[in-house]
């Protein structure tokens, strides 16, 4: 599943995007679920609710007294420490490349939106993001299910038990070794194995604390073992240093 947001205030703009995006990802047969807003303080809202995106289609000119695309573009790389959604610029002015340079977008597309430029936008993320949108397989019963790996915020051992958790809010339970599944499938992909009951993914991790983190959409803080709290804050700075670079 992949999850877009489309934001602009010319309505008709937004509906075209809409429309030409759900044709571009039931073309490539590509599960997806898109949001479109009408100012950047509504999708700033939404996502300090905890909603996630992997794909976002910015306008930069808005009303004079709203926030601007740049402006939101920098909220979420600072204030919301979101590195890994990209983002692609949409705007009637061709004059912002030094502006959004720091922001990393993943490209510029200028008014009006031609659907070729949009696919081949579409397929260029889908090729950034292939490896972050590999599977992760795990037995229930005499069945094998895989899910994206970009959908799980984190995995929590009871008894035997793995219980998945993943950014809908739904779960999934299977036997399992947490250290197993760490070692074998989830520490490429930045996930940080912070207690012997968890195991969280870098991408969900809203703050972050000497004895404990937080996930968006998540109420309640997870422990971090005593033993391992230097080797988490480490890893964290870590991942987040090499991401900016």
């Amino acid at each position: 599943m992949i999850y877009v947001a489309v934001c602009d205030d010319e309505t008709k703009i937004g509906a075209e995007a809409e429309h030409a995006l759900i044709e571009i990802f039931s073309n490539m047969q590509v599960e997806h679920e898109i949001d479109v807003f009408i100012n950047g303080e509504e999708l700033c809202r939404h996502m300090n609710e905890g909603a996630h995106y992997d794909l976002i289609f910015l306008d930069i000119e808005f009303a004079k007294d709203e926030i601007n695309g740049v402006e939101i573009g920098r909220l979420i790389r600072e204030a919301y420490q979101n590195n890994n959604v990209s983002i692609v610029y949409i705007s009637r002015e061709k004059d912002y490349a030094f502006q959004l340079f720091e922001i990393r977008p993943l490209n510029f597309l200028i008014k009006p939106l031609e659907h070729d430029v949009l696919e081949k936008t579409v397929k260029t993320y889908m090729q950034i993001a292939g490896l972050w949108s590999s599977d992760f397989a795990y037995i229930v019963g005499r069945d094998t299910r895989k899910v994206k790996v970009k959908d799980i915020t984190h995995i929590e051992s009871s008894d035997r038990k793995l219980i998945l958790h993943f950014v809908d809010g739904k779960t999934d339970v299977f036997y399992g070794s947490l250290k197993e599944v760490y070692q074998e499938q989830l520490k490429k992909f930045d996930f940080l194995f912070i207690h012997a009951s968890y195991v969280v993914n870098f991408d969900y991790i809203s703050a972050i604390r000497y004895n404990q983190l937080s996930l968006r959409g998540n109420t309640t803080p997870l422990p971090i073992s005593q033993n391992r709290r230097n080797e988490i804050r480490e890893s964290y700075f870590s991942i987040m240093k090499r991401r900016r670079v």
